[in-house]
């Protein structure tokens, strides 16, 4: 049983009332005062003032449970480790990673010093998998508290051919060197000028004039605070119940322990007399002083030459507190621009709803209260010289072409923006935080799956209500919702993890994980969709306001094509984004930390509502010009800014991705940035579509027609 459990189990025991001839107390209290003792004069008192005293009791348990719970979690972030001074620390590391190529390859891939116990796999979950981390031990070993210099770690052999080839080609390539202590990436900090410039993780070498240097001692700072345990004595403690409850979380040798909050690492190329190395073993003293200056280099790598590797370490005490220990990774720069792109977002979203509140008020709400005033006989006179809108009556609910798409489509937009909504709230929260690395990407998933109920519906209810009600055919489009974006995700994910395993990238999803992420798909995500079909085939369908003729009406010859001021439309929501775009690209591909999940979430509020609104002016004008066909047409005019996303993306990758190389790693660019359009066009084309739809089913409603 741990210490809590035991602490608990006491208190519960300790405020166990017992009963001596009509009186009640607890346990060990000097003296039976109003709290401690209440007489009864009777069964009815009794059985209510057990009553009391187990609500009581129960009151009691939870307090404790709560200050127990208070002070162990934090968001964001993971439960904290306390380690007394001696106790052993491990470095572990994360894959190599480079802005210049985009591909991630294992840290052992290189001839770099390994752990004496063998290199082991960390546990990691389904987002680490995805993102490519692959997390492992280390041969850096400390001691809390413990200042350590000069320490050995091995020699590597005589560097092959091959060996060599690859190394300078890392370095050429601008690997960099990810190592991780309780769970936070160390940091390198560089001064230039009057600032600071902050990287996480370190370059495995530099290309000089003289060659290839190295870096190959690594110097550690690790910042530690004081372990401050609550008590609950001090939460409990008033009058004479501190008597009944002990004071919980003080050990027995009142050890002082430490958290790590802070890890920060400078790496130098120091030349090691290889002749006093042939007698060290690993974590020995290195005989002579080793000086560790950043900005000097001093030993190059050459063919069929042994690396030395050593370390140092030193511990800080340092003020800040565990919950602000990532916050060095997470200063927001640039909070002005963020805000200039919400002001920008709200200009365009006023625009656009002065536009949509002059169509209902001054054109619509005028057409519909003067043709309410006519008699019956002017409405019929009226009808045979109908404008606009009101011609394509009897069009304006003929089914679309390619319908079921359409349904599909619908549906899996639904779903991915369900999934964006509530994913981006939870970050926003802190409950997706960088601590708990691949959450993210693990909670879209799961998010993704559980609304597939959601997809399965809204597709197969649109279905019905497109073909006046008639259920038949509703489990062949659950079948498409369940299989079109997954569908065309693994293609693309599979077309991708080819080129990466033919590169021996640790960014290759393993054959394993594909077949998880099918079993999934099949056993999870299908089913739950199938769900939502059936419920939606029950529901009943929206009707039509309006009958629809047998014979279509033809649509007047338009000056300028439809689809070209459809395409135009998608630059409006693409002004609401770009800004915020630039930050979440530079995220993904810059190896730069987002988590300004507030703004994001503020920014694809104010995204739908001018999706919404596009669509819904774009509609009004095609009507107005007597063209029935605005299905498509309304999906497309805000799922236009998907076409403006992938512009933008290419613009990214030749403008702010220069030094991106070889054909493998544009490849992969543009193929994660294909995915991310499609998921972006059926979200928006989604909003735009559902929007119309309501507008034109409210807008024929309001006025009947002959």
């Amino acid at each position: 049983m741990t210490s809590n459990a035991m602490s608990l189990s006491f208190i519960y025991q300790t405020i166990q009332p017992k009963s001596v001839k009509g009186t009640q107390f607890f346990p060990n209290s000097p003296s039976p005062n109003l709290l401690h003792k209440v007489r009864f004069s009777d069964p009815t008192q009794t059985s209510l003032s057990m009553e009391v005293f187990d609500k009581f009791k129960i009151w009691v348990l939870l307090i404790c449970l709560i200050s127990q719970l208070g002070h162990g979690f934090y968001l964001p972030g993971s439960y904290p480790h306390k380690y007394t001074v001696g106790d052993p620390l491990s470095v572990k590391v994360n894959s190599l990673t480079s802005i210049d190529t985009e591909i991630p390859y294992s840290y052992y891939s290189l001839p770099f010093c390994k752990p004496p116990e063998g290199v082991k796999d960390s546990a990691e979950n389904l987002g680490e998998l995805l993102m490519g981390d692959r997390i492992e031990n280390s041969p850096y070993k400390f001691k809390m508290f413990k200042n350590e210099s000069e320490i050995f770690v091995c020699q590597t052999k005589p560097l092959s051919g091959d060996e060599y080839k690859l190394l300078t080609n890392r370095i050429d390539e601008i690997y960099q060197v990810n190592v991780m202590l309780d769970n936070l990436p160390a940091i390198r900090y560089m001064k230039r000028d009057t600032y600071y410039l902050r990287w996480t993780g370190y370059p495995i070498g530099i290309k000089g004039q003289e060659g290839y240097y190295i870096y190959n001692h690594l110097k550690f700072k690790v910042l530690v605070h004081k372990y401050e345990e609550t008590n609950v004595a001090s939460v409990m403690g008033t009058g004479d119940a501190t008597e009944a409850i002990p004071s919980i979380g003080k050990s027995g040798n009142d050890v002082p322990g430490y958290m790590v909050v802070g890890f920060e690492v400078t790496p130098c190329s120091v030349r090691h007399n290889l002749g006093s190395l042939k007698k060290l073993e690993t974590y020995g003293k290195y005989p002579s002083k080793i000086t560790c200056e950043e900005n000097i280099v001093g030993v190059t790598i050459k063919e069929n030459e042994p690396v030395a590797f050593t370390y140092e370490v030193s511990f800080v005490e340092s003020d800040i507190k565990w919950p602000s220990r990532w916050d060095a990774y997470l200063k927001m720069e640039g909070a002005k621009v963020h805000w200039f792109s919400i002001l920008n977002s709200l200009m365009v979203i006023t625009f656009l709803a002065g536009i949509v509140l002059v169509i209902f008020l001054r054109t619509v709400r005028r057409d519909l209260t003067h043709y309410e005033e006519l008699d019956k006989e002017a409405q019929a006179q009226m009808n045979e010289e109908l404008s606009g809108w009101k011609l394509v009556v009897a069009d304006v609910f003929r089914a679309p072409g390619n319908p079921s798409l359409l349904c599909v489509m619908v549906g899996d937009g639904v779903q991915i923006l369900g999934m964006a909504v509530v994913t981006i709230m939870f970050a926003a929260l802190g409950f997706m935080s960088p601590a708990s690395r691949g959450t993210l990407v693990t909670g879209m998933l799961i998010f993704y799956m559980i609304l597939g109920i959601l997809a399965g519906y809204v597709a197969v209810r649109m279905w019905r209500t497109i073909f006046c009600g008639d259920h038949r055919g509703w489990v062949s489009v659950t079948w498409k919702v369940s299989c079109f974006f997954p569908g065309i995700a693994f293609l693309i994910l599979f077309t991708l993890n080819f080129l990466l395993w033919g590169s021996h990238s640790t960014g290759a999803i393993p054959f394993s994980l594909f077949v998880i992420l099918i079993l999934l798909w099949f056993c999870i995500s299908v089913p739950l969709t199938f769900v939502g079909g059936y419920f939606g085939a029950k529901a009943g369908h929206i009707e039509y306001p309006v009958r629809t003729n047998q014979i279509p009406r033809e649509i007047p010859a338009q000056k300028y094509p439809s689809w070209l001021l459809v395409l135009g439309a998608g630059t409006l929501p693409f002004g609401t984004l770009f800004i915020e775009l630039f930050f979440i690209m530079s995220s993904i591909w810059m190896g730069r930390v987002y988590y300004v999940f507030g703004f994001l979430l503020v920014v694809l509020i104010l995204l739908v509502v001018v999706c919404a609104e596009v669509s819904l002016v774009l509609t009004y004008m095609h009507l107005c010009v007597e063209d029935w066909k605005w299905w498509w047409k309304s999906f497309f005019a805000s799922g236009s800014v998907a076409l403006y996303i992938f512009l933008y993306s290419i613009n990214y990758l030749i403008f702010d991705l220069k030094s991106l190389s070889g054909p493998v790693s544009a490849t992969l660019y543009l193929g994660y940035s294909l995915l991310m359009v499609l998921a972006i066009m059926l979200a928006t084309g989604t909003v735009g579509f559902l929007s119309s739809f309501w507008f034109v089913h409210y807008l024929f409603s309001s006025v009947k027609f002959d």
